[in-house]
């Protein structure tokens, strides 16, 4: 059971492997949303290309597209395809007036589901993303295989996790130079272990640099 909580937690903050692998051709999304991007953007048919801040530019790449709106158990969520280098899984996220929610995700390839209960809080109102401000909470993951008969379970986890904007910098990635929002994630196990990343987030843009350490190189908006 502690290397299936192991597992998970590893699962969780490096949602990215840096193995360069042959890429995989996968389908595109729906058609682009015509009209404005919203502050976090979730608009169907956008998508963002990524490559490890540290990879040569020649190194497979991966995407994240918005698909459109699914639902995670009961809730409606917008669902977010990650692909590239042998892995594909799929976001489910709430975009609300409470900003946006990670409800879980699915490993399309090792067919596992991993949910947050309650929901990560992954951004808060627009209005309140400023320099200084702080969120968070606590919640349970539970990772689970999906079977032909059901469900079979892996691993349960409690995380604590806060979220600090450090403040704005100008930013260069591969995609541009951004006015970003620098923002600090520390997240807790049950067990007492603490990981830091550092997101950089550009309003109508997105996350130019991912918790993963990954930049943005492209996108289609």
């Amino acid at each position: 059971m502690q290397m299936k909580r192991a597992m998970l937690l590893a699962l969780l903050l490096v949602l990215g492997a840096c193995v360069p692998q042959k890429p995989e051709p996968a389908p595109e999304p729906f058609a682009r949303e015509q009209g404005p991007v919203d502050f976090y953007p979730h608009n169907i048919g956008l998508y963002w290309i990524y490559l490890p801040q540290t990879d040569p530019p020649t190194y497979p790449t991966f995407k994240l597209s918005v698909l459109g709106p699914g639902q995670w158990d009961t809730t409606p969520a917008v669902q977010m395809r990650f692909v590239g280098r042998g892995q594909e899984r799929i976001y489910f996220r709430r975009f609300s007036e409470a900003g946006v929610e990670l409800l879980g995700f699915k490993e399309q390839i090792t067919l596992t589901r991993v949910s947050f209960d309650p929901p990560m809080l992954e951004y808060p109102p627009p209005e309140l993303l400023r320099p200084g401000y702080r969120w968070g909470g606590s919640t349970t993951t539970e990772s689970v295989f999906l079977l032909p008969g059901g469900t079979q379970e892996q691993a349960a986890l409690k995380i604590d996790y806060s979220y600090e904007v450090k403040g704005k910098s100008r930013v260069e990635v591969p995609a541009g130079v951004f006015e970003a929002y620098v923002i600090e994630l520390t997240v807790t196990d049950d067990g007492g272990n603490t990981t830091l990343q550092e997101i950089w987030f550009v309003p109508h843009v997105g996350e130019v640099r991912t918790r993963e350490g990954l930049v943005l190189i492209e996108k289609n908006f």
